[in-house]
């Protein structure tokens, strides 16, 4: 499996083309079917994409009120934690949008009960997400999927309690199933320390396991020029 599409522009620039892709499929869901399903990454590389679509045109253009956000991954902290993903989402994008246009679904993942916190989420998840948004960690992993995670593994249920290699450890996060039906994925990679995992994802053998974000090869990968130096073959 390879890409649908690689994406290769300077970081200025890769913002845009990401948020104008973004607000595009968000859009066209909407229009096609009332609704449009997306689960949102954390980290600081979908950040600036986030705060680029909650300005102009995409603030008052993009038809808000029809979409629902969920999350890929989540640590066990609290809401108002700086290292939550839903903390960030919130301050880059929700509080910026039109008053009552948000609905977003947090994953409650510092519950004492992670198990459950994970049964809880999965049953709010739609059968399909519409747009699924992924980034790439420096050992190759997505969302909380890590080299040689159990949850790698997991083919029956769509989120599970994970543990990363860096505090805090506990989290949850979806599950291979979760990318492999979502109808559309983006992932989003900036960065020259990024390059040596990006082109052993993009061109390097089919290795899931050892590099999960290979998970999400059917997607589009929005690569910037820092993240795409060791790509031999780059396509945009």
């Amino acid at each position: 499996m390879s890409p649908e599409r690689i994406v290769v522009e300077e970081r200025a620039r890769l913002v845009a083309a990401t948020a104008e892709w973004i607000a595009a499929a968000i859009a066209e869901d909407v229009r096609s079917n009332g609704r449009c399903a997306v689960a949102l990454s954390g980290g600081s590389t979908p950040r600036p994409v986030y705060e680029r679509l909650a300005e102009e045109p995409f603030r008052t253009a993009v038809p808000w009120s029809g979409v629902e956000f969920y999350f890929g991954d989540e640590r066990a902290v609290p809401p108002s934690d700086p290292r939550s993903n839903y903390a960030m989402a919130r301050a880059a994008l929700f509080d910026r949008l039109p008053r009552g246009a948000v609905r977003a679904h947090r994953m409650e993942a510092e519950q004492a009960d992670r198990d459950a916190a994970a049964r809880g989420y999965e049953a709010l998840l739609p059968p399909r997400l519409d747009l699924l948004l992924l980034g790439i960690g420096d050992d190759g992993h997505t969302a909380s999927l890590f080299p040689g995670s159990p949850a790698l593994e997991e083919r029956r249920r769509r989120v599970v309690p994970a543990t990363g290699p860096t505090p805090p450890r506990e989290r949850l996060t979806i599950t291979p199933p979760v990318i492999a039906d979502a109808r559309r994925v983006a992932v989003l990679v900036a960065g020259a320390d990024k390059s040596t995992i990006v082109a052993r994802a993009l061109q390097g053998p089919s290795a899931p396991r050892d590099l999960p974000v290979q998970f999400a090869l059917g997607g589009v990968w929005f690569v910037d020029t820092d993240a795409a130096q060791r790509l031999t073959r780059k396509a945009t």
